[in-house]
């Protein structure tokens, strides 16, 4: 079937790992999507066709939801009561914000925005931590991309310690385009990469977003090529990589430095 996304059993029991919250049975999935509830993935029965399956399945593509089809060993894997009647739903443990709301939030502070984009970040744990990161910095929200990302499962929820409740998270499609819409409405962007200049030579005041890749495969091309500038952060050691989390930290921290200078804070 065109666009939906195979699941192999290691990415299955990874992202059990970050603790989803599950709603399993046909008739609670449905109405979790008549509802409003934020879905992150649908795991369906692989050839399953029935009634309430393909009206389970129009709901999660009206929703742009991930759509997983997968055996029946899987799903009892993955299910925690055993009577997911061939369809299990991975649930947001909180609402998404959208981006437009990020923005009007800076406004009504009288601040440039400052936002933190996610590129490739699948550790519920650093999603967590940036989330954190992010409230104490000042930023007005986080954007993560729908794809090759943690949701806002209940781990990420702990390990921002109460700063998801401050910190709007927004989930778009195509965060390449995303930039490009963003850059419309006055921001630019500066991209963390070990190549790039040191922040402290930089001028990053004015409505800023910072984008942050994962350590080990960094920031995508078609991502990386919509920004700006590049920023690097200064080491010295033997390892030539941070975590994602503390890169964020580190480049927010100037971010804010030099916003507070400007301010005469």
């Amino acid at each position: 079937m065109k666009n939906i996304e195979k699941e192999t059993k290691t990415a299955d029991l990874d992202v059990l790992q970050e603790q989803p919250l599950l709603i399993e049975g046909r008739n609670a999935v449905l109405e979790a999507f008549r509802s409003g509830k934020p879905v992150d993935k649908l795991f369906v029965l692989d050839g399953c066709q029935d009634g309430p399956i393909r009206t389970i399945i129009r709901e999660a593509k009206k929703h742009d939801v991930i759509l997983n089809f997968v055996g029946k060993e899987r799903l009892n894997q993955i299910s925690g009561t055993g009577k997911h009647q061939g369809v299990i739903a991975f649930a947001a443990a909180y609402e998404y914000a959208q981006v437009e709301d990020m923005l009007a939030l800076a406004k009504s502070r009288g601040e440039d925005p400052f936002l933190i984009l996610l590129d490739n970040i699948e550790d519920p744990h650093n999603l967590g931590a940036i989330i954190r990161t992010a409230n104490v910095m000042g930023a007005h929200g986080v954007i993560i991309p729908k794809r090759r990302a943690s949701g806002l499962t209940a781990t990420v929820a702990k390990t921002s310690a109460g700063a998801l409740n401050y910190t709007p998270v927004a989930k778009v499609t195509n965060l390449a385009r995303t930039i490009e819409e963003l850059k419309e409405q006055g921001l630019w962007f500066v991209c963390a990469d070990m190549d790039g200049e040191a922040p402290y030579k930089m001028n990053l005041t004015g409505p800023i977003g910072l984008v942050i890749g994962n350590e080990g495969e960094g920031v995508g091309r078609l991502v990386r090529e919509r920004c700006d500038f590049l920023a690097g952060i200064p080491m010295k050691g033997e390892i030539d990589s941070l975590n994602a989390s503390v890169a964020a930290g580190v480049l927010s921290y100037e971010i804010l430095r030099q916003r507070l200078h400007k301010a005469g804070e």
